[in-house]
């Protein structure tokens, strides 16, 4: 008879691993994400050898024994810290969104993170877990607009309050905001979007961190949850600025190639276990074969965000000199232009400038229709970070629903267009562009 396990000696379940996660470090080197994407979190040797995971496409999981299973259900429910200890149910976890969320937190170095069903899903349950009726959310301003929808409009009817400061708020507007939410109740969270969408204004993350640590201590110490989905992880790490948790669209520049639709929460283990819990109650967990489509894009995206970055400089470059352009709001920009203090946030929060911008033309919407009509390779339609060139106009679309004198006040006008560059040749970008303006 063989020797008895630990799981049958004492009832408790036997340890279930992921098997071999992979090197973190070869020789003292510490490896980089792009290279992990390749293979971090997945063990071959528990898919009989399969070079790539294969998609679980399953409900349920068996439970090696009783015992197992009641472990299990004491992570899912809450009883203890930490999440399940091995597959449960679909709703709860699966291998494919497993593998996901290990690689996901990689990229910023984070301690977990969380994959959902859509970006306004993370964004949507990440407010769930963190605000009760009474409490205030501060945010920056603009936010894209379904969460301005969801803070001000849904949230608001179960008695959540908001304040809010311009996305390029000094650091003594951010302390008058946070003073004011203090003295109104619990300051729940504190909720930032950086660059806004569509202005492609910068929200000062050490600045926020800074006054958040001045003004609330202890227990009531907020966290800070950021919107990196414009920049991360390429360009922009706000973790390492003071916040506490990042929120992803991963349809964006993570999924990259507009065939799906996922988002992802990256922080602490204390912050996701708490998010974990509302994701497992309320079942905004992406699907498997969503998350495998992640994972195979994951391993390009270096590749493609660094070639859209160097398309959307070029392309920059000849709107900035259009005689029908009256502006255009890209970051690479700001060093030369008028306001040092955008440009101070740039070179401490930014490495890179991105491929979304805000192209301002001269008219209204008339002239921004036009434009938009008479492109040939950029296509009419939202969205950003995929492999193709999008355009479309914010006041007129993603931003319809925002009140008049908010979008005034936000700078969302009828002549703004939001373009995010893709990985075609930048050469032929500037020959539509050209184009189309001239059909203006």
């Amino acid at each position: 008879m063989a020797d008895k396990t630990e799981a049958d000696v004492t009832g408790a379940p036997a340890p279930q691993g992921k098997g071999d996660p992979g090197p973190k470090t070869i020789g003292g080197r510490k490896l980089k994400p792009a290279t992990m994407m390749m293979g971090h979190g997945y063990d071959p040797m528990l898919s009989e050898g399969s070079l790539k995971p294969p998609i679980f496409l399953t409900s349920t999981f068996v439970f090696p024994n009783a015992a197992a299973g009641k472990r299990h259900f004491e992570g899912v429910t809450g009883k203890r810290p930490g999440g399940a200890e091995g597959l449960v149910y679909s709703r709860f976890n699966g291998p494919n969104q497993e593998i996901l969320e290990d690689r996901l937190a990689i990229w910023e170095e984070a301690e977990d993170a969380l994959a959902f069903s859509s970006g306004m899903s993370a964004i949507a349950t990440l407010f769930l877990a963190m605000v009760k009726p009474g409490d205030t959310i501060v945010h920056s301003g603009p936010l894209y607009a379904a969460t301005e929808t969801l803070i001000g409009r849904i949230l608001g009817k179960f008695g959540v309050k908001w304040l809010d400061f311009p996305a390029g708020a000094t650091r003594e507007e951010i302390d008058r905001v946070l003073s004011q939410a203090k003295a109104s109740g619990d300051v729940a969270l504190i909720y930032l979007e950086s660059p806004a969408n569509p202005t492609n204004a910068l929200v000062d993350v050490e600045a926020v961190a800074a006054a958040r640590d001045a003004i609330f201590t202890g227990e009531n110490r907020p966290p800070i949850a950021i919107d990196n989905t414009f920049l991360g992880p390429l360009w922009a790490q706000p973790m390492k600025q003071g916040a506490d948790l990042v929120v992803y669209s991963l349809t964006k520049y993570a999924g990259g190639h507009s065939d799906l639709v996922a988002g992802g929460v990256l922080g602490s283990k204390a912050h996701i276990n708490t998010i974990r819990l509302m994701r497992n109650t309320i079942g905004t967990i992406c699907d498997p074969n969503t998350a495998w489509m992640l994972l195979r894009s994951l391993e390009t995206l270096e590749l493609r965000m660094s070639r859209a970055g160097e398309n959307a400089a070029k392309v920059c470059a000849f709107l900035r000199d259009h005689p029908k352009v009256d502006r255009v709001g890209y970051l690479g920009f700001l060093e030369d232009g008028p306001d040092a203090r955008q440009a101070d946030i740039y070179r401490r929060n930014c490495t890179g400038a991105g491929s979304t911008f805000s192209l301002y033309l001269k008219g209204g919407e008339r002239e921004a229709f036009a434009f938009l009509d008479n492109l040939k390779i950029a296509k009419l339609a939202v969205s950003l970070g995929g492999t193709e060139t999008l355009a479309s106009h914010p006041a007129g679309m993603t931003h319809l629903s925002v009140p008049q004198e908010r979008k005034d006040a936000l700078g969302i006008t009828d002549s703004l267009v939001r373009i995010s560059i893709g990985v075609e040749d930048a050469d032929d970008l500037i020959a539509d562009f050209e184009a189309a303006l001239d059909a203006i």
